[in-house]
Protein backbone atom coordinates (compact mmCIF):
# COMPACT_ATOMS: atom_id res chain seq x y z
CA UNK A 1 0.00 0.00 0.00
CA UNK A 2 1.38 3.61 -0.52
CA UNK A 3 0.81 7.24 -0.99
CA UNK A 4 0.64 9.04 -4.51
CA UNK A 5 0.48 12.40 -4.77
CA UNK A 6 1.14 13.54 -8.11
CA UNK A 7 1.32 10.97 -11.39
CA UNK A 8 2.14 7.36 -11.71
CA UNK A 9 5.18 7.45 -13.68
CA UNK A 10 5.38 2.84 -13.94
CA UNK A 11 3.55 2.84 -16.91
CA UNK A 12 1.36 -0.19 -16.29
CA UNK A 13 1.00 -3.27 -18.56
CA UNK A 14 -1.91 -3.81 -20.68
CA UNK A 15 -5.28 -5.60 -19.43
CA UNK A 16 -5.06 -9.22 -19.22
CA UNK A 17 -8.88 -9.39 -18.81
CA UNK A 18 -11.60 -7.39 -20.58
CA UNK A 19 -13.23 -4.56 -18.75
CA UNK A 20 -16.85 -4.53 -18.96
CA UNK A 21 -18.60 -1.60 -17.94
CA UNK A 22 -21.13 -0.81 -15.87
CA UNK A 23 -23.23 2.04 -14.97
CA UNK A 24 -22.42 3.76 -10.99
CA UNK A 25 -24.39 6.74 -9.61
CA UNK A 26 -22.74 6.20 -6.75
CA UNK A 27 -19.35 6.58 -8.47
CA UNK A 28 -21.01 9.80 -10.52
CA UNK A 29 -21.77 11.44 -7.42
CA UNK A 30 -18.25 10.79 -6.17
CA UNK A 31 -17.01 12.53 -9.07
CA UNK A 32 -19.18 15.36 -8.84
CA UNK A 33 -17.78 16.28 -5.78
CA UNK A 34 -14.02 15.71 -6.81
CA UNK A 35 -14.61 17.86 -10.00
CA UNK A 36 -16.15 20.93 -7.40
CA UNK A 37 -13.44 20.56 -4.95
CA UNK A 38 -9.65 20.68 -4.61
CA UNK A 39 -6.63 18.80 -2.72
CA UNK A 40 -9.16 16.21 -1.37
CA UNK A 41 -7.57 12.65 -0.09
CA UNK A 42 -9.17 9.67 -1.85
CA UNK A 43 -8.39 5.71 -0.47
CA UNK A 44 -9.07 2.81 -3.01
CA UNK A 45 -9.68 0.04 -1.60
CA UNK A 46 -8.89 -3.24 -3.71
CA UNK A 47 -6.28 -3.92 -6.43
CA UNK A 48 -3.89 -1.30 -7.13
CA UNK A 49 -4.83 0.14 -10.54
CA UNK A 50 -2.37 2.61 -11.86
CA UNK A 51 -5.21 4.30 -14.54
CA UNK A 52 -6.88 5.14 -11.15
CA UNK A 53 -4.17 6.39 -9.88
CA UNK A 54 -3.80 8.82 -12.70
CA UNK A 55 -7.47 9.63 -12.49
CA UNK A 56 -7.54 10.67 -9.65
CA UNK A 57 -4.35 12.63 -9.45
CA UNK A 58 -4.93 14.15 -12.82
CA UNK A 59 -8.09 16.22 -11.21
CA UNK A 60 -5.86 17.59 -8.59
CA UNK A 61 -6.11 14.81 -5.44
CA UNK A 62 -3.59 12.65 -3.89
CA UNK A 63 -4.85 8.68 -3.58
CA UNK A 64 -3.81 5.85 -0.94
CA UNK A 65 -3.86 2.35 -1.89
CA UNK A 66 -5.09 -0.72 0.23
CA UNK A 67 -6.12 -4.27 -0.81
CA UNK A 68 -8.08 -5.72 1.46
CA UNK A 69 -9.58 -8.79 0.19
CA UNK A 70 -6.87 -10.57 -1.54
CA UNK A 71 -4.37 -9.92 1.46
CA UNK A 72 -7.18 -11.14 3.77
CA UNK A 73 -7.69 -14.63 2.06
CA UNK A 74 -3.98 -15.40 3.35
CA UNK A 75 -3.77 -18.12 5.91
CA UNK A 76 -1.54 -16.18 7.38
CA UNK A 77 -3.79 -14.41 9.58
CA UNK A 78 -5.59 -16.84 10.73
CA UNK A 79 -4.34 -18.39 14.89
CA UNK A 80 -5.29 -21.90 15.37
CA UNK A 81 -7.37 -22.30 18.86
CA UNK A 82 -5.69 -25.10 20.90
CA UNK A 83 -8.94 -25.65 22.51
CA UNK A 84 -10.20 -26.96 19.56
CA UNK A 85 -12.30 -23.93 19.39
CA UNK A 86 -12.76 -22.37 15.59
CA UNK A 87 -9.58 -20.69 14.38
CA UNK A 88 -9.44 -16.98 14.90
CA UNK A 89 -9.02 -13.95 12.18
CA UNK A 90 -5.76 -12.42 13.50
CA UNK A 91 -7.88 -8.69 13.48
CA UNK A 92 -5.35 -6.04 14.91
CA UNK A 93 -2.30 -7.29 13.21
CA UNK A 94 -4.11 -7.20 9.79
CA UNK A 95 -5.55 -3.51 10.58
CA UNK A 96 -2.07 -2.56 11.80
CA UNK A 97 -0.33 -3.73 8.55
CA UNK A 98 -3.18 -2.91 6.01
CA UNK A 99 -5.13 0.55 7.48
CA UNK A 100 -2.19 2.41 9.41
CA UNK A 101 -2.21 5.64 7.66
CA UNK A 102 -0.03 7.57 10.15
CA UNK A 103 -2.10 10.04 11.01
CA UNK A 104 -3.50 10.67 7.20
CA UNK A 105 -7.07 11.48 7.09
CA UNK A 106 -9.52 10.66 4.03
CA UNK A 107 -12.27 12.62 2.36
CA UNK A 108 -13.04 9.85 0.11
CA UNK A 109 -13.09 6.07 0.50
CA UNK A 110 -13.98 3.74 -2.77
CA UNK A 111 -14.86 0.61 -0.60
CA UNK A 112 -16.04 -0.86 -3.72
CA UNK A 113 -17.62 -4.47 -2.93
CA UNK A 114 -14.94 -5.06 0.12
CA UNK A 115 -17.54 -5.80 2.53
CA UNK A 116 -19.22 -9.19 0.94
CA UNK A 117 -15.54 -10.99 0.63
CA UNK A 118 -14.02 -10.10 4.34
CA UNK A 119 -14.26 -12.41 7.02
CA UNK A 120 -17.32 -11.39 9.72
CA UNK A 121 -14.81 -10.60 12.25
CA UNK A 122 -13.21 -8.41 10.13
CA UNK A 123 -15.37 -6.64 8.68
CA UNK A 124 -16.41 -4.24 11.36
CA UNK A 125 -13.34 -3.21 12.84
CA UNK A 126 -12.46 -2.43 9.13
CA UNK A 127 -15.36 0.07 9.05
CA UNK A 128 -14.77 1.56 12.28
CA UNK A 129 -11.26 2.31 11.11
CA UNK A 130 -12.17 3.91 8.03
CA UNK A 131 -15.29 5.76 9.61
CA UNK A 132 -12.06 7.09 12.26
CA UNK A 133 -9.81 7.64 9.35
CA UNK A 134 -12.47 10.06 7.64
CA UNK A 135 -12.61 13.68 7.12
CA UNK A 136 -16.09 14.94 9.12
CA UNK A 137 -18.28 15.16 5.70
CA UNK A 138 -16.45 12.58 3.98
CA UNK A 139 -18.06 9.99 1.71
CA UNK A 140 -17.60 6.39 1.35
CA UNK A 141 -19.00 4.28 -1.76
CA UNK A 142 -19.95 0.73 -1.15
CA UNK A 143 -21.15 -2.00 -3.50
CA UNK A 144 -22.99 -5.26 -2.58
CA UNK A 145 -24.49 -8.21 -4.28
CA UNK A 146 -28.20 -8.47 -4.42
CA UNK A 147 -29.22 -11.26 -2.18
CA UNK A 148 -30.68 -14.96 -3.39
CA UNK A 149 -34.13 -13.64 -4.61
CA UNK A 150 -36.54 -15.83 -2.54
CA UNK A 151 -36.85 -19.66 -2.75
CA UNK A 152 -33.69 -19.42 -4.59
CA UNK A 153 -30.58 -21.11 -2.21
CA UNK A 154 -27.19 -20.68 -2.66
CA UNK A 155 -24.20 -21.95 -1.34
CA UNK A 156 -22.86 -20.44 1.74
CA UNK A 157 -19.18 -19.96 0.36
CA UNK A 158 -20.41 -19.47 -3.11
CA UNK A 159 -17.57 -18.53 -5.15
CA UNK A 160 -17.67 -14.72 -7.07
CA UNK A 161 -15.90 -12.69 -9.93
CA UNK A 162 -13.85 -10.63 -7.67
CA UNK A 163 -13.26 -7.49 -9.61
CA UNK A 164 -10.92 -4.21 -10.16
CA UNK A 165 -13.04 -1.02 -11.00
CA UNK A 166 -11.65 1.08 -13.03
CA UNK A 167 -12.74 5.01 -13.17
CA UNK A 168 -14.49 6.99 -15.55
CA UNK A 169 -14.99 10.31 -16.89
CA UNK A 170 -18.91 9.79 -16.34
CA UNK A 171 -21.30 7.62 -14.29
CA UNK A 172 -19.56 4.21 -15.41
CA UNK A 173 -16.67 2.04 -14.17
CA UNK A 174 -15.10 -0.80 -15.64
CA UNK A 175 -14.70 -4.27 -13.80
CA UNK A 176 -11.73 -6.19 -14.71
CA UNK A 177 -11.79 -9.74 -13.49
CA UNK A 178 -9.09 -10.59 -11.05
CA UNK A 179 -9.90 -13.75 -9.92
CA UNK A 180 -12.36 -15.53 -7.48
CA UNK A 181 -13.27 -15.35 -4.07
CA UNK A 182 -16.21 -16.69 -1.35
CA UNK A 183 -18.93 -14.40 -0.82
CA UNK A 184 -18.96 -14.29 3.14
CA UNK A 185 -22.20 -12.21 3.66
CA UNK A 186 -25.41 -11.22 1.95
CA UNK A 187 -27.00 -7.88 3.01
CA UNK A 188 -30.74 -6.42 2.59
CA UNK A 189 -30.99 -2.62 2.70
CA UNK A 190 -31.99 -2.77 6.65
CA UNK A 191 -28.62 -4.95 6.77
CA UNK A 192 -26.39 -2.59 5.39
CA UNK A 193 -27.96 0.16 7.41
CA UNK A 194 -27.00 -1.30 10.29
CA UNK A 195 -23.30 -1.32 8.98
CA UNK A 196 -22.93 1.82 8.77
CA UNK A 197 -25.04 2.79 11.76
CA UNK A 198 -22.06 5.12 12.87
CA UNK A 199 -22.02 7.21 10.12
CA UNK A 200 -24.14 10.00 9.72
CA UNK A 201 -26.19 9.67 6.19
CA UNK A 202 -26.47 6.91 3.63
CA UNK A 203 -27.75 7.40 0.09
CA UNK A 204 -28.90 4.07 -1.76
CA UNK A 205 -28.94 3.93 -5.29
CA UNK A 206 -31.11 1.81 -7.94
CA UNK A 207 -29.26 -0.82 -10.28
CA UNK A 208 -30.31 -2.69 -13.45
CA UNK A 209 -27.72 -5.64 -12.52
CA UNK A 210 -27.01 -7.66 -9.18
CA UNK A 211 -25.10 -4.75 -7.41
CA UNK A 212 -26.47 -2.04 -4.92
CA UNK A 213 -24.91 0.77 -4.49
CA UNK A 214 -24.78 3.07 -1.28
CA UNK A 215 -22.98 6.20 -0.66
CA UNK A 216 -22.31 7.09 3.44
CA UNK A 217 -21.04 10.44 4.88
CA UNK A 218 -19.08 10.62 7.74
Amino acid sequence: MGLFGGKDKSGGGAASNERVPRHSSGWGQILQRMRGEESLRVLDIGPTSSGNINFITALGHSIYLANLVEDAARREWVLPQEDGSPDRFDVERFLAAHLDFSGRGFDVVLFWDTADYLPEELLSPVLTRLRDVMAPGGQLLAMFHAPPAPGVVKPVLAKSDFNRYHLTEGSVVEAQRMGEYPLLHSYTNRLIEKLFEEFKAFHFFLSKDNMREVVVTR
